[in-house]
C-alpha cells in the first residue's frame, strides 16, 4: 500500500476518505464557498496539496452529479497533476466554467481523483501497413 503525504489548508475541511466497495476514486471538496455567474471562469480551491509517489500522477475529473447540481464544466476535461506539483503552497484546484448562476458551498463534493502510474517510455515505429483488417467507421460499432 502506497502512503501519500497530504496537507490540508483548512482544518474545517472534511478529510479525504476512501469509500470502500464502491469505487477506487476519491472525492474532492470545494475548500471555500464560490459564487459564479453564467459565463464565469474560476479555479475552485480544493484545499489539499499532496506529495505523490515518484512515477505516479493524479487524474482529476468532475463527479457524475457535478453538472446537474452546479451547472459547471471542468474546462480541461481531465486535470492531470504530476508528482512534481508537491510544494507546501501547491493547492489542488479545479478549473471550471459556469453555464448558469450557481453557488458551490465549502465542503461540497465537486470532483474526484485517482492515482495512476505514469505511462512507460515508448518508441513509435513507423510502418506502411498495420497488417490488420480495417473496421471502418468510428467508435466501437465500426459503422459509418
Amino acid at each position: 500500500m502506497e502512503v501519500i503525504k497530504i496537507k490540508y489548508f483548512d482544518e474545517s475541511l472534511e478529510k479525504l476518505t476512501y469509500i470502500g466497495g464502491k469505487s477506487d476514486w476519491i472525492d474532492l471538496r470545494a475548500s471555500e464557498t464560490v459564487e459564479l455567474k453564467s459565463g464565469d471562469f474560476k479555479l475552485i480551491p480544493l484545499g489539499v496539496a499532496m506529495e505523490l509517489p515518484k512515477g505516479y500522477e493524479a487524474h482529476v475529473v468532475p463527479r457524475s452529479s457535478t453538472f446537474k447540481n452546479y451547472g459547471i464544466l471542468q474546462v480541461n476535461s481531465c486535470g492531470v497533476i504530476d508528482n512534481s506539483y508537491c510544494g507546501d503552497e501547491d493547492m489542488w484546484r479545479m478549473p471550471v466554467y459556469a453555464t448558469r448562476d450557481t453557488v458551490i458551498h465549502k465542503n461540497d463534493r465537486i470532483c474526484q481523483f485517482r492515482i495512476v502510474e505514469n505511462q512507460p517510455a515508448i518508441v513509435f515505429e513507423e510502418t506502411e501497413s498495420l497488417q490488420n483488417e480495417s473496421r471502418g467507421g468510428f467508435g466501437t460499432t465500426g459503422v459509418k
